[in-house]
């Protein structure tokens, strides 16, 4: 089983998984779609990469896939306006469907939380078509780099590594895919990687609240205190690390995510 999300489903979370769409978060894949395609879009959040992919491969099946029923709904909404989507309560450790259903099977920033990575993509080849594509995207925690460098922020990073493999993640995923890919028996992987960069005073605010926000507010700030990782005191400096970078002119910020397209 996959361990509890690590990030729940706080608003501050949420904003940045609404600002997901193909374009800035699953072009490697984009180039692979075709008009009739089935897809299965698990850990597919709000629904916003969902409904890029599902726009692509119009007429064609678009399952949107999730562990929580109450993201579901807000990807029903986002998704509202095409006939192409369906949903389903799903582990990606266990999936509910038979061998060969999909054409293509996508996950986006999932690997780096459940349980079993390698588990998981076989589970994911398992319901695809020979011949068919298995797509991963994952970001690569020690990637990360900002400026200007707060000292209240410096923790921020090592707490965070903490947390996630505390609950039984690894934010280094992204270098790691295709070694998982390779356990999990693909042997025609392609690696890709690509960035997120965040500098103008709106991205600055943005993702200084959906990060800095979470690390006080979110189930990261709960794992933190509980697994004693650091206290709500400490919790509340590097909040305001992040507005403190976020406020600065020459605030710059970015992180590398790791691809990968496995032939199934």
């Amino acid at each position: 089983m996959a361990p509890a999300y690590t990030h729940g489903h706080h608003p501050s979370v949420l904003s940045a998984h609404r600002w997901r769409t193909v374009d800035n978060s699953a072009a490697y894949l984009a180039g692979h779609l075709r008009p009739g395609m089935s897809v299965l879009d698990v850990g597919c959040g709000p629904g916003t990469i969902t409904a890029g992919l599902a726009e692509r491969v119009a007429p064609g099946r678009v399952v949107a896939a999730d562990a929580a029923e109450t993201v579901l709904d807000e990807a029903r909404a986002n998704t509202a306006g095409l006939d192409n989507v369906e949903f389903a309560v799903a582990d990606v450790h266990a999936l509910d469907f038979p061998d060969g259903t999909f054409d293509v099977v996508h996950a986006h920033q999932v690997l780096q939380h459940v349980a079993d990575p390698v588990g998981a993509l076989r589970e994911m080849r398992r319901v695809t078509r020979p011949g068919g594509i298995v797509a991963a995207r994952d970001v690569d925690f020690g990637t990360v780099v900002w400026y200007p460098e707060p000292p209240e922020m410096a923790p921020w990073v090592p707490i965070y590594y903490a947390v996630a493999r505390g609950n039984g993640g690894e934010p280094d995923a992204g270098r790691r895919l295709v070694s998982w890919a390779r356990s999990a028996g693909f042997t025609d992987v392609t690696a890709s990687s690509s960035s997120w960069c965040f500098s103008t005073p709106e991205e600055r605010e943005w993702w200084s609240e959906s990060w800095g926000g979470r690390m006080v507010a979110s189930s990261v700030a709960e794992h933190a205190v509980e697994g004693g990782h650091a206290t709500r005191e400490e919790l509340q400096r590097i909040y305001e690390g992040w507005k403190a970078w976020a406020a600065a002119d020459d605030g710059w910020f970015s992180l590398t995510h790791g691809e990968i397209i496995c032939r199934a």
